[in-house]
């Protein structure tokens, strides 16, 4: 008996409308099952198409040099949010390769032993992948252990990772090496036991103009958000220059637990500012030096301001400072800090320069304190305006 044939696949052209409001007319919405149907249509899409994935799960799908473009991307999604495309197990659940204004939405990757989903600029420096956008996905479960991360991105422009969960994962949640003027929104990071959870996002190999603002973090790695990092000199994009990340901004965000929730490490300045932290476990904060390749500056110029931590005694030291860094360079300024059971008489924090106009031992009544909805329900007035409930984007 002969093999079964594959069916064909379901093409409609249509005028599709993208996020911009961009009509392209003569367009598709490709509906495929497996993926060879995948690969098919993504060999064959244009700006504008849509590629709508059904059926069983697909495993370690590796798509390269598709071409959206601006205001009409090349999108590939799964049916609704109710009913996403699913990639299960593989080394990589799926991988973009030198692609342009490419939207993933309605994704839900799982069990890869690598990475969940890599984008990456399929090795030419010169070229950066740019105008992805990841939209609506969830990636788990990928690892358990070692440098495997839930989402890597690696010499990527332009980017947008919106409202995703990220739950269990080896290395980082979202690993970002020599990527510029993105943003992740609203996205939330879950740890897990079982999975080594290095960070939750990293930003590193040259990395610049970075937003992460109204996330939330949950035990989400050793260091919540490491700005910089250590980065071979090869894999900086475009070339490494003195630094490994500058021009980050952290705002509007939430975390509970993580030994420090926020690490600056062999970076340029960096801006931290209107988050809410609840019970780290080790430090507030880290300033480190890992990269110490001759050219690289130290650690300088972050500034952490009208942030919210609500800590513990678990917290003996705030600021953990290594060698080789420049500490006096940073500047904190209108930060809330308040000692759970100790009221107006917990500690102050001990930081490497001195605050400007601190509040301390005010306690901000923390609604919902473990989780994404916790909110600063105090009426002291010093406390307004501070915090992700104060962040205005």
């Amino acid at each position: 008996m002969g093999g079964m044939r594959t069916p064909p696949l379901l093409l409609t052209t249509v005028a599709v409308a993208s996020l911009s409001g961009t009509v392209v007319a003569g367009a598709a919405e490709i509906h495929v099952r497996g993926a060879a149907e995948l690969l098919r249509a993504a060999g064959g899409a244009g700006p504008g198409d849509v590629i709508v994935v059904g059926g069983g799960p697909l495993s370690g799908v590796a798509l390269s040099g598709l071409r959206g473009r601006e205001g009409a991307p090349i999108t590939l999604r799964g049916a609704s949010a109710e009913r996403p495309a699913e990639f299960r197990g593989g080394n990589v659940g799926l991988q973009l390769s030198a692609c342009e204004f490419v939207t993933l939405r309605f994704l839900d990757v799982r069990g890869a032993r690598g990475n969940g989903i890599n984008i990456d600029d399929g090795g030419d420096k010169a070229r950066p992948a740019r105008g992805i956008r990841v939209e609506d996905c969830l990636v788990a479960d990928i690892g358990p252990r070692g440098n495997h991360d839930a989402l890597k991105l690696s010499g990527v422009d332009d980017f947008a990772v919106l409202r995703c969960r990220f739950e269990g994962w080896g290395g980082s949640g979202i690993d970002m090496v020599g990527c510029h003027d993105g943003v992740v929104e609203a996205c939330a990071f879950i740890g897990k036991g079982g999975f080594s959870q290095s960070n939750g996002v990293q930003m590193k190999g040259g990395s610049a103009r970075v937003s992460l603002r109204s996330c939330y973090f949950e035990g989400a790695g050793q260091r919540g958000v490491n700005i910089g990092g250590s980065t071979g000199l090869d894999y900086f994009r475009p070339r490494a220059g003195d630094c490994e990340a500058e021009a980050i901004e952290v705002a509007g965000n939430r975390f509970v637990g993580s030994l420090a929730p926020i690490a600056w490490v062999g970076s340029k300045g960096g801006r931290v500012h209107h988050n809410t932290f609840y019970l780290p476990e080790k430090w507030v904060l880290r300033i480190l030096q890992e990269n110490t390749a001759p050219g690289f500056e130290p650690a300088a110029g972050g500034s952490f301001e009208d942030n919210v931590i609500v800590f513990d005694r678990r917290v003996a030291v705030f600021a953990n400072v290594g060698g080789g860094t420049a500490p006096e360079t940073f500047r904190f300024r209108g930060n809330a800090w308040f000692e759970v059971g100790r009221g107006a008489g917990g500690r102050r924090p001990d930081l490497p320069s001195p605050e400007e106009a601190g509040v301390y031992g005010v306690d901000p009544e923390l609604e919902a304190a473990d989780g994404p909805a916790m909110r600063v329900t105090s009426p002291a007035p010093e406390l307004r305006g501070k915090g992700a409930d104060g962040y205005r984007p």
